[in-house]
């Protein structure tokens, strides 16, 4: 009987700690009460509510810091998580997560570049100029600077739940985006790609942004089948 009621009052559980957190007030890094103190607020055991504990942060509602305490998380007003269970991808997969890019990123590029205002262009700079700065070699920081470029212009569009797909999409696939990178092998090329889309959002050209974000992920996309089919030797 326990392995039925089990999921269930773990479920019900969950629920009244996120009422909890909402009912509270409580924003992103505020600290919640205790272990001890939630489990005699909820009457549960302990080991009932570290479940439930457990399952809010694997979605990022909440933050458990060893010896510190419990926290409210930063995705807990996320309306779309990335899966943390998600395994490899293989080739076929790969191409399919590029062409979900290509719907879903030049439209939003259109809309960053209508919308983006001085400050939010200048931080969009620095990203680039970071980029720069490391095209020999340095592919681990090269590969947080691209993914950063591609969230930051997603979030000037303006529309939470479509940059919080694209960040989605970059987290839980990271690996297969730093394969993406090695695949691809030109990091002058890519690195040009996305200055040109800088600068149509910073000229407020909608339709070029599009464009452009558009060209460059078909790019990535067509160098990446290519490579799948005819591997270097």
């Amino acid at each position: 009987m326990s392995e039925v009621t089990r999921p269930s009052l773990s479920d019900a559980l969950t629920e009244r700690m996120l009422e909890l957190i909402r009912t509270g007030g409580h924003r992103p890094g505020d600290r919640l009460p205790s272990t001890r103190e939630l489990s005699q607020r909820f009457a549960v055991t302990t080991p009932t509510l570290r479940e439930a504990l457990r399952r809010l942060e694997a979605t990022g509602a909440i933050e458990m810091r060893h010896g510190s305490g419990i926290y409210v998380g930063a995705d807990i007003e996320r309306l779309v998580l990335p899966n943390p269970n998600m395994r490899e991808m293989h080739a076929a997969q790969l191409l399919e997560l590029l062409g979900a890019r290509i719907v879903i990123e030049p439209p939003l590029a259109a809309m960053a570049a209508a919308r983006a205002t001085g400050e939010e262009l200048v931080a969009l700079q620095r990203v680039l100029e970071a980029a720069a700065r490391h095209l020999r070699g340095q592919d681990a920081e090269l590969h947080d600077t691209n993914m950063t470029f591609h969230r930051a212009t997603a979030r000037l569009a303006g529309n939470s739940v479509l940059h919080e797909v694209v960040d989605s999409l970059l987290t839980v696939h990271g690996p297969e985006q730093r394969e993406i990178l090695q695949i691809f092998d030109d990091r002058r090329r890519d690195y040009d790609e996305h200055l040109a889309i800088l600068e149509a959002i910073e000229a407020h050209d909608a339709a070029a942004a599009e464009e452009r974000m558009r060209a460059h992920l078909v790019d990535v996309k067509t160098v990446i089948e290519q490579r799948l089919q005819h591997p270097p030797k």
